[in-house]
């Protein structure tokens, strides 16, 4: 039930930014979603935050053809701090870790950013897909699920679980695209929805994987029913990406 009243607060939300909000809006909510999540990923990493918080900021914020760059001089400053380390080893891993969750958490909200300036549809359908084959993969593996997708990685994941996602997940995007985007077919619906759950799937086993090398079950708490912010979008931050890398190579 949690799960439930948890989702019922959250899409109204989502829905809300993505698709009828000022611009203004979408980038204070991304943001915060994205500063929660880097929150999360530190604590689990044991990465210094602070730098993490002010190079991701400054990722979603800035124009498109600067994002490498603040990418760059991000690794850079990580490196620094292996300096100040009383255990250069451990200091490097920490760096390395910094790094990565820079770019796994901002800069796949960065894409979410740009999907909605192509087109506020493209990012509700990368959002929608994802959360929508979440919803099946979650009641079907539930009821039907007995073989295991990853065991040493998420137990509770399924076989039928993820081919539920998949099959309500491009049912959806198949829907949504053709009617929302003109000119789409059926077909290249079909395929845009299959790549990007396909990569939210494994985005998701990404991030158990993360906690399971901590040794922590959830990112967090903040989500009754769901765990952290983290848990909530793990495969939203491998659709995004996927889905904007593809319809750039499209053009």
């Amino acid at each position: 039930m949690k799960r439930v009243v948890t989702a019922l607060f959250l899409v109204p939300i989502a829905v809300y930014s993505a698709l009828f909000a000022p611009w203004w809006i979408l980038f204070a909510v991304i943001t915060i979603v994205a500063l929660l999540s880097f929150h999360e990923y530190a604590a689990i990493t044991e990465s210094f935050a602070p730098l993490g918080f002010v190079a991701g900021i400054l990722i979603l914020a800035a124009p498109q053809h600067e994002t490498s760059l603040l990418i760059l001089l991000s690794t850079l400053a990580a490196m620094c701090l292996t300096l100040a380390a009383a255990d250069p080893a451990k200091g490097f891993t920490r760096a390395a870790a910094l790094v990565v969750g820079i770019v796994y958490i901002f800069g796949s909200w960065k894409t979410g950013i740009l999907l909605h300036d192509i087109n506020p549809n493209w990012l509700m359908f990368g959002l929608g897909v994802n959360w929508i084959g979440d919803t099946g993969a979650y009641y079907v593996g539930r009821t039907f699920g007995r073989h295991k997708l990853a065991p040493s990685v998420s137990p509770g994941k399924s076989w039928e679980g993820a081919a539920a996602s998949v099959v309500t997940g491009v049912a959806a995007g198949m829907i949504y695209l053709p009617l929302t985007i003109k000119g789409t077919s059926l077909l290249a619906a079909g395929l845009l929805a299959l790549a990007a759950n396909v990569a939210g799937q494994v985005g998701d086993l990404a991030e158990s994987a993360i906690k399971r090398g901590a040794g922590v079950k959830d990112s967090g708490h903040l989500l009754p029913g769901h765990g952290g912010v983290l848990d909530r979008v793990d495969s939203t931050m491998f659709a995004l990406p996927v889905l904007y890398s593809l319809l750039t190579l499209l053009k």
